[in-house]
């Protein structure tokens, strides 16, 4: 016999039941005891039977059939088991329940009592710290896939029970089990797109469990919950896009693909269906711009076709207000963008629209402290520009402002992307406009970030455009608070690409500021502490020459009077670190031939800054400089056969006071490097005997002093340098002055270096072959002899390089006194630990007499 309570009275909807319903009311009435025992193996048996019982009736029962008995006898005892102690019972509850659901005619009967029942066993108690009543985290799976099956056969019936459904997913959206998340976020939008007409009362409730979720560690669950709040904010409250924008921004870097396509799925479906779009566009415009830069393909392709959906759209709707713009479409600008193409009519109006509205924002996102959003905001900044076209212009100042601030940025990727937008206003604003602001910014204050913007903007300028303002802005550059405010590479390097710019793009007009240009070169050589920013100047230099169809060396010549002119008006007051020295330097080395037409600038020059009272450091480099040039004097200070005008500025006045002996190491340094000079003039090739001749004069009696220094090289050069000047001295020589330069020559054989006591040999040789050419030799007789006993002295040097290099001196004077050298080599020849040097010299002497 039937437990009480066990035949239910039917709903009144149900006046007649069917023979197949009772038949089924039957079967199922001689089940159902088994789900009141106290057994749980009892009530597992019980509905594992009913399990059987139904899926064997299987869709051959008729649903109208079914609909009485499922819910008289079976929804309330199935909703009962849902509290069940055991969870075996529990799962095979929910189940039938699903099939039970599915089976019937009216589903949506069942809802006022399912509801409840879910409600119980999934919503957690007040403190949302605990547990839902249901543990098992697969039956809390089944549960919400059981109110998803309701919501999708309930439909609007819905409506009356939402409050529980949305009490059921704000917990279950929170729920440990990452499947019940991605479970309840798919329910969430089937709700919100069953119930429209009510939904909009709850959606806002379940935004915030949205957004915690929006954040799971499973890229799935962010995916759905970003999909489910799509779902939620356009069937429910629109204003609820306010409190999802920041979390939708943030999942535009997530580094699961996936997720960021559906940031951009759901952000172009409320661009084109949200019932309040027209209020978010400004808001919703850039998160779907930034994906067209993102890295996938994918992604970017799904964006811009959405936007060009959305273009269209906005078109179309406001067709009146853009009837003219329709009707007469103006071309693109002569100077687009290569390989963009150009967005239609409604993406550009909305963008300009909104542009006010979107630059504050992104301004304050390009200086953010995270580097992902510095680059994501650089991104869009030009996306938008594109937009915008000549809509830039009211806006120049404030894009400047932000462009400036962003190109000192640290990160590559966000320099890049404002250099693109920089180059977009000179593509879209007339160059007129944005000159007048960049200049002036650049003359208040001088900064790479300035130049570097600068330097872009006129690369994306049309040439036509900026041909008229090419004089302008390289005379701004060529100001010395401009192209000498830094020596930095990096200042240095931004104000070369100014250069560059504006001779890539001008090409021909760069003639009429090719002097102020080849300033700025200059000065970026002079200060460049790489050689490879050296090596780009000299580029430019080359291609600036090029475009006025001439060589680097005529362009040098063209302007070096005026450039020289320019620099060296304040060599008064030059010291080591002044610019004008480092670029006068560059100049010295880089006009080559052309240095030959510029003497009159050069010699006064370094006669001023080579005086003693000078700055050493100064005078130094200035010496190393002359050196250089005098080595190759043919192809620079001489070029034009000029420099004998100059010749005795340059001994008198230069090298002469520096040859005098000043104490410290300094002074030392600028002794040799004048030497040096000296060595570099006289080895050229550039000066006639007679000239040399007139230069010993004047610089004999200091070289010999020279002599004497500390600096092996000094010593070294100035052995050389005497050789010359006897060389070339034939009998002009004074004799008193002549007599007296060979004991200082004897002194350096012994010197600490071999070399110098070679060089010191082979001037003696020189020496003693001035005196073979004179007809009054027997005035020298009484030094010649003290020159045999010297000599012989370091005819038994240790080392047999001087023994052979004092050789070939003896061998050179013995024409002089042959006895008096035959005597005084007997004399020592005993004293010599070998005699074979010796003895090759009297060989010699003897000899000679024979031969001659």
């Amino acid at each position: 016999m039937a437990a009480p309570g066990l035949v239910e009275a039917a709903d009144p909807a149900e006046a007649v039941e069917t023979a197949e319903a009772a038949e089924l009311s039957r079967a199922l009435s001689r089940l159902l005891p088994g789900l009141e025992t106290d057994s749980k193996l009892g009530r597992r048996r019980a509905l594992e039977a009913l399990r059987r019982a139904l899926e064997e009736a299987g869709p051959a029962t008729d649903p109208a059939a079914f609909q009485g008995p499922w819910a008289r006898l079976l929804l309330p005892r199935l909703l009962r088991c849902l509290s069940d102690p055991a969870e075996g019972c529990r799962v095979l509850a929910a189940h039938l329940l699903a099939l039970g659901m599915q089976r019937a005619a009216r589903p949506r009967d069942a809802l006022p009592r399912l509801l409840p029942a879910l409600a119980a066993r999934l919503v957690s108690p007040e403190s949302a710290r605990r547990q839902p009543p249901e543990t098992c985290e697969e039956l809390r799976l089944g549960l919400v896939q059981l109110l998803g099956l309701a919501v999708g056969l309930g439909g609007a019936a819905l409506a009356p029970y939402l409050d529980d459904a949305v009490r059921v997913l704000r917990c279950t959206l929170l729920d440990p089990f990452a499947a019940v998340r991605r479970e309840s976020c798919q329910c969430a939008a089937a709700l919100a797109r069953a119930t429209p007409d009510h939904f909009h009362m709850q959606s806002e409730s379940l935004i915030g469990p949205l957004m915690q979720t929006i954040s799971h560690q499973h890229w799935k669950v962010r995916v759905a919950a970003i999909e489910a709040t799509g779902t939620v904010i356009q069937f429910g409250n629109g204003k609820s896009v306010d409190d999802v924008l920041s979390h939708f921004a943030q999942r535009l870097f997530d580094d699961v693909p996936q997720v960021r396509q559906a940031v951009t799925s759901v952000v172009g479906g409320w661009l084109l269906d949200l019932r309040d779009r027209y209020s978010f566009f400004h808001k919703l415009i850039p998160l779907l711009l930034s994906s067209f830069k993102d890295e996938m393909p994918e992604v970017r392709e799904l964006a811009t076709s959405l936007w060009e959906k959305v273009g269209l759209q906005w078109q179309k709707e406001n067709e009146d207000d853009l009837k003219d713009k329709l009707d007469f479409a103006s071309p693109p600008p002569a100077h687009y963008p290569l390989h963009d193409s150009r967005p239609v009519l409604g993406c550009r109006e909305l963008v300009s629209r909104n542009l006010s509205k979107i630059l504050p924002a992104l301004c304050h996102d390009i200086s953010d402290w995270v580097v992902g959003t510095r680059v994501k905001a650089a991104q869009l900044l030009p996306v938008l520009l594109t937009h915008a076209e000549d809509h830039i212009t009211q806006h120049l100042e404030v894009i400047l402002r932000t462009l400036l601030q962003a190109c000192d940025d640290d990160e590559r990727a966000v320099v890049s992307n404002c250099v693109r937008s920089a180059e977009l206003i000179g593509t879209f604003v007339p160059p007129e406009v944005f000159l007048k602001l960049m200049l002036a910014m650049l003359k208040k204050s001088p900064s790479p970030s300035k130049l570097l913007v600068l330097a872009s903007a006129v690369q994306g300028c049309p040439r036509e455009a900026l041909q008229p303002h090419v004089k302008v802005i390289a005379m701004d550059l060529a100001q010395t608070h401009i192209c000498q405010a830094s020596e930095s590479d990096l200042y240095l390097e931004r104000l070369l690409l100014c250069v560059q710019a504006l001779v890539s793009v001008c090409h021909k007009d760069c003639s009429e500021c090719s002097l102020q240009l080849l300033e700025v070169l200059v000065t970026v050589m002079a200060g460049s502490g790489t050689t490879s920013l050296s090596d780009k100047a000299q580029e430019a230099v080359a291609l600036l020459a090029e475009v006025e169809g001439i060589s680097s060396q005529d362009l040098y010549r063209k302007h070096m009077g005026p450039l020289l002119e320019q620099l060296t008006a304040s060599h008064s007051d030059w010291t080591v670190h002044s610019p004008e020295l480092g670029q006068f330097s560059v100049v010295m080395f880089q006009a080559g031939p052309a240095l030959g037409e510029a003497l009159q600038h050069v010699i006064p020059t370094l006669r001023a800054c080579l005086q003693p009272a000078r700055d050493p450091q100064m005078r130094l480099k200035l010496f190393s400089i002359l050196s250089k040039l005098l080595l190759r004097a043919k192809d620079t200070v001489d070029s034009q056969g000029q420099f004998h005008n100059y010749l005795e500025t340059v001994i008198k006045d230069v090298l002469v006071p520096n040859l005098q002996w000043h104490a410290g190491r300094t002074a030392a340094a600028i002794r040799t490097a004048a030497v040096s000079c000296l060595w570099a003039l006289t080895s050229s090739e550039v000066l006639s005997a007679k000239q040399i001749q007139d230069m010993q004069g004047t610089l004999m009696s200091h070289i010999l002093t020279t002599l004497e220094e500390d600096s092996q090289m000094t010593r070294l050069i100035s052995c050389r340098i005497i050789n010359i000047f006897l060389k070339t001295s034939d009998d002009t020589i004074d004799p008193d002055k002549f007599i007296k330069i060979y004991p200082e020559l004897l002194k350096r054989l012994d010197d600490v270096s071999n070399d110098v006591r070679i060089a010191a040999a082979s001037a003696l040789i020189t020496w003693l072959k001035c005196i073979k050419s004179t007809n009054g030799k027997s005035y020298y007789q009484s030094s010649i002899q003290y020159l045999y006993k010297e000599l012989l002295v370091y005819l038994d040097d240790p080392e047999s390089a001087i023994q052979d290099a004092v050789l070939e001196v003896l061998k050179e004077g013995s024409t002089l006194f042959p006895d008096l050298l035959v005597r005084e080599t007997e004399a020592v020849l005993h004293k010599h630990r070998s005699a074979a040097y010796c003895e090759q010299l009297l060989q010699h002497v003897q000899a000679v007499p024979a031969t001659q």
